[in-house]
């Protein structure tokens, strides 16, 4: 091959990997997907997903049917401002009842996120219960998971089967795990969900809490972001990370 031909053939090769690898790396995140203030694309009658969650969640709830388990979705997508009411909600009880507002976010965050940072902002999550029994009073409750409660034998045949499917508990009951309590009741979709935990990390979170006005927001030290990164956000199943 001629050298003023070769460098042209070169050269435009170049250019074309440079154009691919760019595409390549890009997030299919960004960050209003990551915090709950996107706008996804959801699907879901009664709840919402993303598509591969939705899809993958269908198959597993007709399983769960042949056994005459009906899986019934208590909580899924949520966006920004919805995790803000509740986040508000807390934060109203718990200082009225006398708490500090350090202690009453610390009480917040053993069973709910900092809005902004959720897996339920992602379309990955479900926290869902037997729909075929007679309903408790608070369905989230642990007790009703285990030792002949309610949802007990759901329990058992999703640690069975939930894998199959992609799903795997988030916060389990693995003795030395820090942050939010154990929920028997929460699930993510592991394809889906690993992957934006992963662009979720990348963010500078530190900056976002620290610019948001919210209710207590004051007391988000640099710290205190650090701890509940490290534990609340991190220390899940490690099936999920």
């Amino acid at each position: 091959m001629q050298r003023k031909k070769f460098i042209q053939v070169s050269a435009m090769g170049l250019i074309g990997l440079s154009s691919v690898s760019f595409a390549d790396f890009q997030s299919p995140f960004d960050k209003k997907d990551l915090m709950g203030k996107g706008n996804p694309t959801l699907m879901g009658e009664g709840y919402k997903l993303r598509k591969k969650a939705h899809q993958a969640f269908l198959k597993m709830k007709s399983a769960a049917l042949k056994q005459d388990i009906k899986i019934k979705v208590v909580s899924s997508y949520r966006d920004y401002e919805h995790q803000n009411r509740i986040w508000e909600r807390k934060y109203e009880r718990y200082t009225e009842s006398g708490l500090s507002p350090i202690k009453a976010i610390r009480k917040i965050i053993e069973y709910s996120t900092i809005p902004g940072t959720s897996r339920h902002h992602w379309g990955t999550d479900l926290d869902i219960v037997d729909g075929s029994v007679k309903q408790p009073r608070n369905v989230l409750l642990e007790k009703h998971f285990h030792n002949g409660g309610a949802f007990t034998r759901f329990k058992t045949w999703m640690d069975h089967n939930a894998s199959d499917f992609g799903f795997y508990l988030v916060y389990t009951n693995k003795k030395g795990r820090k942050g939010f309590k154990y929920e028997p009741w929460h699930y993510s979709y592991a394809p889906s969900s690993i992957p934006m935990l992963k662009e979720f990390k990348k963010l500078d979170i530190k900056t976002e809490l620290q610019k948001t006005v919210l209710m207590g927001s004051s007391s988000f030290t640099s710290e205190f972001i650090q701890q509940y990164m490290n534990r609340n956000v991190l220390d899940i199943n490690p099936k999920l990370l």
